[in-house]
């Protein structure tokens, strides 16, 4: 555990000084849980963006994307629950004040029993847990809290206030001026991303002559009012979901949620991360518009946690928008159902949602990739930190270096990144030595390098480098762009 958490502080200092996240305003000693992402992480965000993206509604005859709007109407929350329902159990330590969430605060519990070789005395603690918040039972799980003597982390004692709800959605005024008459200017920043689709729901199937079934999928921020926001960008106020809601004929969504289960799965394995990474974790408490419910859960340097969460919605949300807003959100299926010999007609479409966190995404790649490595030898000492992020999601693809700043080689480097820097990601570097150029690269993650040299001049031949391997060929110059596009 110690070393795993070392290595976590690792990445973190390694996104900060190779420019893939920052702390939000800095200058200012920055602000809780809210992080920038830098020239080389936005790079990389908008990579695993574009290949959800495309795997999403590109590759797919069903699904289209939209952009909704973060600003909602205010009864959007309403009917969706979330002004009601959108609540954490919290509690809070009387002698330092720190607020807990009731979970975290239980499963770190359980990973110092794990720490000290109590696994079966952690996995009972975690068990009672769920069982307890499926219940909501509030008492119970102050009980749990009392019973372990599980402490607070800052004063040491197990002096707990009663356990209650809070809010996670922020609100804001809507409009130029405000007063104790507008009360109706009340809205919220948007908890998840999903209602923007449900309220478009006719729209797009109207529009795009959608049927049933089918998919509208959305890349957008999210904001919660974490009063526990933690594990770097694991936990954020401020993030970015990735999410598509299929609409499925009633009585189909068994099938579909399975379907969809292992398809994202497989998505995820795509990266080429290891499949043991990877698990499922059933729901034992579902959520109130749900039927059945899983994480993909992916071991992080932290442990295994929520990576994606794929949901069998049931017709929950679309009634509800048609409740609240008096206005129809059905479906005519002209389908013949065999039962009856006529077709289905009017219905509310069933929804199975697939959810992933853009950040947490892009946490689990980075986590992964990252490698220190001691290549040392008898007669010289040396290392290297090395990301070995998939080609398709590196930020650079190809790194051309000129071996001297002169004789023409620079020239000729210029002409390759030219001819390739339409394709894909190229960086140009001539200081320092192509060892200290080699190392910038490999801690990027850059799966190519190229070096041009003298022998270039003579035969249009270039040295590349392989990342991983650290293996170096000749290749023709004219090999260089399908080489790095076989690769993509």
């Amino acid at each position: 555990m110690a070393n795993e958490t070392n290595r976590f502080q690792a990445i973190i200092s390694h996104c900060k000084e190779y420019g893939f996240i920052f702390p939000s305003s800095e200058i200012y000693d920055g602000l809780q849980a809210v992080y920038d992402y830098g020239q080389m992480g936005s790079e990389l965000k908008k990579n695993i963006k574009d290949y959800w993206w495309k795997s999403m509604t590109q590759l797919q005859d069903n699904i289209v994307g939209i952009d909704a709007a973060i600003f909602m109407h205010p009864t959007t929350w309403k009917a969706s629950g979330h002004v009601d329902n959108f609540n954490d159990p919290m509690i809070d330590n009387k002698d330092s004040k720190k607020r807990y969430r009731v979970d975290h605060l239980i499963e770190a519990y359980s990973e110092e029993l794990k720490a000290a070789g109590q696994e079966a005395k952690a996995d009972e603690v975690i068990a009672a847990m769920e069982q307890l918040l499926a219940k909501d039972d509030f008492a119970g799980l102050k009980t749990l809290i009392e019973d372990h003597k599980i402490k607070c982390a800052i004063s040491g004692t197990c002096n707990w206030t009663e356990i209650r709800q809070f809010n996670l959605m922020f609100s804001t005024e809507f409009g130029s001026t405000v007063s104790s008459e507008d009360a109706d200017n009340k809205v919220y920043l948007r908890p998840e991303t999903a209602q923007g689709i449900f309220v478009n729901f006719l729209n797009v199937q109207k529009t795009g002559r959608m049927k049933v079934p089918f998919g509208i999928a959305q890349i957008g921020k999210a904001f919660r009012n974490e009063i526990v926001a933690r594990q770097f960008i694991f936990r954020m106020r401020e993030f970015e979901q990735m999410e598509m809601q299929f609409f499925i004929r009633p009585g189909t969504q068994k099938e579909w949620y399975e379907k969809w289960k292992a398809t994202r799965l497989e998505w995820h394995k795509s990266l080429g991360i290891p499949a043991e990474k990877y698990r499922y974790h059933d729901h034992v408490k579902l959520a109130h518009y749900a039927d059945a419910a899983c994480d993909i859960e992916f071991e992080f340097p932290m442990g295994f946690k929520e990576l994606e969460g794929i949901h069998s919605r049931t017709d929950f949300d679309l009634k509800q928008h048609q409740e609240y807003s008096k206005k129809k959100q059905q479906y005519f299926d002209n389908d013949i159902d065999p039962a009856t010999g006529k077709p289905y007609g009017n219905y509310i479409p069933y929804v199975i949602e697939t959810s992933i966190g853009l950040d947490r995404m892009f946490l689990a790649v980075i986590s992964h990739a990252y490698e220190e490595q001691d290549l040392s030898t008898p007669e010289k000492p040396d290392s290297r930190s090395v990301l070995h992020l998939p080609a398709k999601l590196a930020p650079i693809k190809l790194a051309v270096f000129p071996l001297t700043k002169k004789d023409g080689l620079p020239e000729i480097a210029e002409q390759i990144m030219n001819d390739c820097r339409s394709e894909f990601r190229c960086f140009y570097e001539e200081k320092d030595a192509i060892g200290k150029r080699y190392r910038r690269m490999d801690a990027l993650g850059t799966p190519f390098c190229v070096t041009v040299d003298h022998q270039t001049k003579e035969d249009n031949t270039v040295t590349i480098r392989h990342r991983d391997s650290m293996q170096q060929e000749r290749v023709a110059i004219s090999e260089l762009k399908r080489i790095v596009m076989d690769s993509l």
